[in-house]
């Protein structure tokens, strides 16, 4: 239900190639056949936009520094996304198989072993023979590796970690709200 208390932004206000802004609804959709404005101020619509624009700059700087680790490590999206995987599994005593990557990263068993050997023959890791089951091998990753990761993706984590731990109780669980509600629009296909 409308709230008439409310004015409605102006669509038709000409804006400047500086105010236009990519995710703002009066820029993208100005006949509202997506977005309907007339529940919200202009300042309402101002402030979506701001929060909308500061998780693009975020996403902008995330690829760069997710880009920049793999290039430093010479290393694909789904290798360091493999490499990360199993040094946790090491960081927590568990054992890394082949499947457990493969399942891990959505892709095929084949697909995993000519990764496996790419990241073996670059000596990020290692094969090592399963405790439990003479039939499969377990994964472990160089030390060398884990220090290169340790310095450019753990740095960065670190510091994404003391940005949240200075927000209060109240900011972080409207922050986690925000974020599931961003999950819930892209349907269960997506996740």
């Amino acid at each position: 239900m409308a709230n008439n208390t409310r004015k409605s932004p102006q669509t038709s206000t000409r804006r400047t190639s500086r105010d236009m802004s990519m995710v703002d609804p009066r820029v993208m959709d100005p006949g509202q056949e997506l977005i309907s404005l007339q529940d919200y101020t202009e300042e309402e619509v101002d402030e979506i936009v701001a929060v909308m624009e500061a998780m693009r700059r975020w996403r902008r700087v995330e690829r760069r520094l997710n880009d920049s680790s793999r290039k430093y490590m010479q290393l694909g999206e789904n290798d360091m996304r493999a490499v990360r995987y199993i040094i946790a599994c090491q960081r927590h005593g568990a054992l890394a198989t082949p499947s457990d990557v493969a399942k891990h990263l959505g892709i095929t068993t084949a697909s995993v072993s000519r990764m496996i050997d790419r990241l073996v023959e670059a000596n990020h890791i290692r094969r090592t023979p399963h405790p439990q089951d003479r039939r499969s091998t377990a994964l472990e990753v160089t030390a060398e590796t884990q220090a290169t990761a340790r310095r450019s993706v753990g740095h960065n984590h670190a510091q994404r970690f003391q940005a949240v731990a200075e927000l209060t109780s109240e900011e972080r669980a409207a922050v986690i709200k925000f974020f599931d509600s961003f999950v819930a629009t892209a349907g269960p296909s997506a996740l």
